[in-house]
């Protein structure tokens, strides 16, 4: 269920946005039945639970609504009142919060009594603390005081809608609108980051989560604790585009301590053993002259791989003997930059997959030294560059995203007219588009789908124009 959805007079309600909500019948004060989404009737008797604390009483007014009802009601309002009066006050069908069951009016008790509609804005002081925390239970005011060209509808102080606590104190805290929440806030797309040493790659997706207040934020290749560099980072919609990303060459820097290895394979493991053997120049020359270029590589055990539905640093962990799995690895640069007698540096540029803790395990059997890494940075993946990434405390929701479109080395093209609605659907088409791989389809500068070539015909291979 996407709590964060509007439903306006220029968005209006789409049945197959809410085909999964659930929604729960409630008695109101006066014996009416009224239904409201699940989380959203929670938030709702919360909000009523703890106002009765501070000696507010209200009762729930309207909830859910559907079609046939607004177009019921709005035709017992023009019998009454006429077009004018219609055209004026009462929404068109298809446009009103209530479709949605996200939101609720509220009446207000005094003295056990309910306050008729015409009554209710001399009460403001009563509402004003109502607003005041209905952050606190995932709610929003829809339509504030002051904000009536940006939302369309006049102020109703007793008109709430649930969106999740998070976004609720984001609106709360910057006096927005769900509108202007959505304009700043509803966005994809591929965010560089220059990852700090001490975080997981998990805990900058956490933080990127929180600074645009989704859970759709992914990474593409890990990158340990103790190393930095370029993570990149997809947002909402560019989540989808992950594997596409991952695929590409990776660029590093690191730096390898000369006479020890460790369990981990870096300076933060036990060391499980070590050699007073040093390394030379000429030793040097000749490993990063005649290491081999393509190799099957040893994934670490202390990785997180998964053998038998269980991730290897479980077993390593355990002390749970598994037999560890080797990939083909491609070293497509390799370069010597500084050296001492127990200690040298290098640059490499490898294919996805490549662990560069194994690969410095790897080059100390080479020199029959033991060699574990000291540090890492990752320069570049793909055609991205550290140099372009932006550190983590300095990133905002204003921080600029690459397109979607920007981020693909793939063909681009513009949907053709009598192709639009096939591929809005998922559905195959023929590829008219000369498209030998894949294709990443445009309408009006909108990023709609990527279709893949198979047998010559254009079959969906990620669609992209789905609510956030």
């Amino acid at each position: 269920m996407n709590y964060k959805i509007i439903v306006n007079k220029d968005k209006l309600h789409d049945k197959k946005d809410f085909s999964n909500i659930k929604l729960v019948k409630i008695i109101n004060d006066v014996k009416e039945e009224c239904l409201l989404e699940k989380r959203t009737l929670k938030a709702f008797l919360d909000l009523k639970k703890d106002l009765e604390k501070l000696g507010i009483f209200i009762s729930l007014y309207s909830g859910y609504r559907s079609l046939e009802d607004q177009q019921r009601i709005i035709d017992e309002f023009t019998d009454s009142y006429g077009n004018d009066y219609i055209k004026k006050y009462v929404a068109t069908v298809g446009n009103s919060e209530h479709h949605t069951g996200l939101c609720f009016d509220i009446d207000l008790l005094i003295n056990n009594k309910i306050i008729d509609n015409d009554e209710l804005f001399k009460y403001e002081d009563i509402f004003e603390k109502i607003i005041s925390i209905l952050s606190n239970y995932g709610l929003i005011l829809r339509y504030p005081k002051g904000k009536e060209e940006i939302t369309g509808y006049s102020y109703e102080p007793w008109h709430y809608r649930f969106v999740g606590k998070s976004t609720a104190k984001i609106i709360m805290d910057n006096n927005l609108t769900l509108e202007e929440y959505d304009k700043l806030y509803n966005k994809s797309g591929v965010l560089l980051v220059n990852k700090p040493i001490g975080l997981t790659s998990r805990d900058v997706v956490n933080e990127i989560g929180k600074i645009f207040d989704t859970k759709k934020v992914g990474h593409n290749g890990t990158l340990d604790p103790m190393a930095e560099g370029l993570l990149v980072i997809t947002i909402n919609k560019a989540t989808k585009v992950n594997e596409l990303l991952t695929s590409t060459d990776k660029e590093y820097i690191a730096e390898v301590k000369v006479g020890i290895e460790t369990e981990t394979l870096d300076l933060e493991g036990n060391i499980i053993r070590t050699s007073e053997k040093r390394v030379s120049k000429e030793m040097l020359v000749d490993l990063f002259n005649k290491f081999p270029r393509e190799y099957l590589q040893e994934v670490p055990k202390y990785s997180a791989i998964k053998i038998d539905g269980k991730k290897l640093y479980e077993y390593a962990r355990s002390n749970e003997k598994v037999d560890l799995p080797k990939r083909k690895v491609i070293l497509k640069e390799l370069e010597l930059l500084d050296d001492k007698e127990d200690y040298f540096k290098f640059r490499c540029v490898v294919s996805k997959g490549t662990y560069i803790r194994s690969l410095i395990k790897d080059m100390g059997e080479y020199l029959d030294i033991p060699c574990t890494m000291s540090s890492l940075k990752r320069t570049r993946q793909g055609k991205f560059k550290l140099d372009d990434a932006i550190n983590l405390e300095d990133i905002t929701i204003n921080s600029n995203l690459i397109t979607i479109s920007n981020a693909l080395d793939i063909d681009k093209r513009e949907i053709k007219d009598k192709d639009y609605k096939k591929i809005i659907n998922g559905a195959s088409i023929n590829n008219s588009y000369n498209t030998i791989d894949k294709v990443l389809f445009i309408k009006d500068n909108k990023e709609i789908a990527i279709y893949q070539n198979i047998n010559n015909k254009l079959k969906c291979f990620k669609m992209l124009n789905e609510t956030n």
